[in-house]
C-alpha cells in the first residue's frame, strides 16, 4: 500500500456538509488524502498546520469568508504556492473575476458536477510546481483505464462508456477482490444527493458486462455475489 506521505493531500473548506462529503469521497476514491473544515478560521489553521497540496475553498463561509482566506494564503510566503479551487453558487463573470484576482487558480460553480470537478482538480495539480505524482491508469489483464482521459481500452481498442459506466468501473477496479454492496455503489458512484433505485446498479452492471466481458452471460470480470452486490475479479 502506498504511504500517505507520497499521496496528494487536499483540504476542502466547505460549510455545506453533504457537498463536502461528496467531494471528499470522490477524491479519496481517486487516491487523494482528504481533510475537511466547515469554517474559515479552522480552515486557515489547517492550511498552516497541514500544508495541503490543494485547497478547495467555498467563498461563502461562516466567520472568515473564502475570498479573505484566499488572500491571506497568498500573502503568506509559506503557503502562497498552494493551488486553490474556489467553490461558489454565484456564477457571474464579475464573481469569477473577483475570485481569480483574489488568488484562486480555478473556479467551480455549484451545483458541482463531480466528474468535471475531478478533472479540474487534476488539471490544477498538474500545473502546480513539485506536485505529487497522481495515479493515472488502472490496468487489469487486457483492460486499461485512463483516469485523466476518462477512456477505457480492451485489447488496445477503445470501449465507449457513459460517464456513470466509467465511474462504476473505476469504483469496482479500485476495490478489486472486494464485494461492494449496491447501497455502497449508489453512494460512491451516484452520490449522497441522488435518490436512485438499486436496480439502476444492476442495469449499469449489465451494460458494463456487455461491453467488457468476453461472454456477458458468463461474466468473469464483474462477478455477482448473490444477496450482497458485485466484485471485480479482473
Amino acid at each position: 500500500m502506498k504511504d500517505n506521505r507520497d499521496m496528494a493531500k487536499v483540504l476542502i473548506i466547505e460549510d455545506e456538509l453533504t457537498l463536502a462529503n461528496n467531494l471528499a469521497d470522490k477524491l479519496r476514491g481517486e487516491g487523494f488524502v482528504v481533510l475537511t473544515s466547515q469554517d474559515g478560521e479552522e480552515g486557515l489553521e489547517k492550511v498552516r498546520s497541514e500544508r495541503p497540496d490543494l485547497i478547495v475553498l467555498d467563498i461563502m463561509l461562516p466567520g472568515l469568508d473564502g475570498l479573505s482566506l484566499c488572500r491571506i494564503v497568498r500573502r503568506d510566503t509559506s503557503t502562497a504556492h498552494i493551488p486553490i479551487i474556489m467553490l461558489t453558487a454565484r456564477g457571474t463573470e464579475v464573481d469569477k473575476i473577483v475570485g481569480l484576482e483574489s488568488g484562486a487558480d480555478d473556479y467551480v460553480v455549484k451545483p458541482v458536477a463531480l466528474g468535471e470537478f475531478l478533472a479540474r482538480v487534476r488539471a490544477v495539480m498538474r500545473r502546480a510546481p513539485g506536485h505529487p505524482v497522481l495515479q493515472d491508469e488502472l490496468v487489469s489483464n487486457d483492460l486499461q483505464v485512463s483516469l485523466t482521459g476518462r477512456r477505457v481500452y480492451k485489447n488496445e481498442e477503445e470501449v465507449k462508456l457513459s460517464n456513470k459506466e466509467f465511474d462504476l468501473l473505476v469504483e469496482l477496479m479500485r476495490n478489486r477482490g472486494v464485494v461492494l454492496s449496491r447501497d455502497l455503489i449508489l453512494t460512491k458512484v451516484w452520490g449522497y444527493d441522488y435518490f436512485v433505485d438499486k436496480r439502476t446498479v444492476d442495469v449499469h452492471i449489465r451494460w458494463l458486462r456487455e461491453k467488457l466481458e468476453d461472454d456477458a452471460s458468463d461474466p468473469r470480470r464483474i462477478v455477482t455475489v448473490r444477496g450482497v452486490g458485485y466484485r471485480f475479479e479482473g
